[in-house]
């Protein structure tokens, strides 16, 4: 008998078969194309993996409970493959949704095989293909008594860091999914902060490529080293394969998106929590994608040219810790909707946790996961990341690095909605006046929505005196 089953055997299902395999664990795949499943079976041939090609004998040969991951594209297709499997599934079964699904599906897919007296996971996994081969960051949410019985194989094949799993149990029902969503976002924003440092560097350093990949490196040894930082560094020095030079010249400035950091936008707007940076960043992709526009309004609206940098070791230092101290905005918006979504939805989120199984196989692994997993364990009710005493403390050396290289940035005519974001986010935060009271009365003059006042209780609406209409 398998001790689990795989639907679904391209890139990721298939490497993550394998990786479950290599641990041991015998997997039964099955994918919907026939020869998908003989292909892999034939260039992946393993002792502990056996192809299946149909639903019935892959769920036949699964050991009690049976245990079905499935890693197919997320929406239609997820809810088209539950509807064949749950049939043929006995009570107390599991099934596991690895793909990224959006969070309120797997809610819903949760009750829906609850009825069947089925278990539902819904599992983030992050890394790509070569962490869903060699390890990857996971993130299981559904019904807790049931963790046990996919713990073993999911912490297996996860990602270490200092010898612990970068996998553990999230929540219940949509939890796991929402975590991989919030993940996602803060990669977007992560991304985007590294783009307009690449600009700052290049357009007012003056960096060459070559020294771009140098200078990465060199920040890959410090506070800044990442996962995203190291192959940025890498990307810097890549030749092109097709024609002289470096290929990051030849590819074009345009960025695809495949809708999680559009979700984690949308879902800070429904639960009042500023993700300003994320959405930002979503925002940045979309207008990117626009290229005939950028370029008629390139020749129709003249902007500034960028003024090089008089020093430009002291400039690279200032975009060094200017990245830094944004990272650390973009990473507490993130923790502050996970947070409001561990209220809202009674999932009891433990954040340290959830922070220290980033720190290896995912795209966000970086050492600087490690102070946070460290913030909130000095203080699991932290509020945000700006109030632990390390960040606080980063934030106030480093903003002004960050002002100075926004506003050459903005002086040269440069897009840098990302670090805008994070320095109107900081302001707003810290600021004792945001003008709000201004809207506040416009909204009481032209619609009696009322307003609090500062001293007094209760609330009150005045009767404006002349208006211009």
């Amino acid at each position: 008998m398998f001790d689990i089953g795989m639907v679904g055997l391209s890139v990721m299902g298939r490497s993550l078969a394998l990786n479950m395999a290599d641990h041991g664990f015998r997997v039964a795949g099955y994918n919907r194309s026939r020869a998908v499943t003989e292909q892999v079976a034939r260039e992946h041939p393993h002792e502990n993996f056996a192809p299946f090609y149909s639903l019935e004998e892959l769920a036949a040969s699964l050991s009690r409970p049976r245990r079905v991951m499935l890693m197919i594209q997320a929406g239609a297709a997820v809810d088209a493959v539950l509807e064949q499997l749950i049939p043929l599934l006995d009570e107390g079964d599991i099934v596991l949704d690895g793909g990224n699904s959006f969070f309120e599906d797997t809610r819903r897919r949760h009750d829906l095989l609850a009825e069947h007296d089925l278990l539902y996971f819904g599992v983030g996994i992050s890394g790509g293909e070569e962490g869903a081969r060699r390890g990857p960051s996971i993130m299981p949410g559904g019904d807790p008594d049931a963790y046990e019985s996919i713990r073993p194989i999911l912490e297996a094949v996860a990602a270490k860091a200092g010898g612990e799993p970068c996998c553990t149990y999230i929540g219940p029902d949509g939890a796991g999914h929402y975590v991989k969503m919030v993940h996602n976002g803060i990669e977007y924003a992560d991304m985007q902060l590294i783009a307009e440092s690449y600009l700052l560097l290049k357009y007012i350093g003056g960096y060459s490529n070559e020294e771009l990949s140098a200078l990465f490196a060199e920040w890959n040894e410090g506070e800044l080293q990442s996962y995203l930082i190291g192959i940025t560094a890498d990307i810097f020095r890549e030749p092109d394969d097709l024609a002289p030079g470096s290929l990051l010249d030849r590819i074009v400035d345009s960025a695809a998106q495949k809708g999680t950091g559009r979700w984690t936008s949308i879902e800070s707007l429904r639960q009042g929590v500023d993700v300003s940076m994320i959405t930002a960043a979503a925002g940045a992709r979309v207008l990117s994608n626009q290229l005939e526009r950028r370029e008629k309004a390139g020749k129709a609206i003249p902007g500034p040219a960028p003024v090089p940098a008089s020093d430009r070791k002291a400039f690279a230092e200032q975009v060094r810790e200017g990245l830094y101290t944004a990272k650390i905005v973009a990473y507490a918006q993130g923790f502050s909707l996970l947070r409001d979504a561990s209220s809202r939805y009674g999932w009891a989120l433990d954040l340290g946790a959830i922070a220290s199984i980033f720190r290896a196989g995912c795209i966000i692994q970086a050492a600087f996961l490690n102070d946070i997993t460290a913030a909130f364990t000095r203080d699991p009710a932290l509020e945000s990341l700006l109030f632990d005493g390390f960040f606080r403390d980063r934030i106030v050396r480093g903003q002004d690095s960050l002002r100075r290289i926004a506003a050459a940035g903005i002086a040269g005519g440069l897009p840098l909605p990302a670090m805008t974001n994070a320095l109107s986010y900081l302001d707003a935060f810290r600021s004792p006046h945001v003008g709000a009271n201004l809207i506040q009365a416009q909204r009481d003059c032209f619609g009696a929505h009322t307003y609090l006042r500062t001293d007094r209780k209760g609330i009150f609406h005045h009767e404006w005196g002349q208006k211009s209409w």
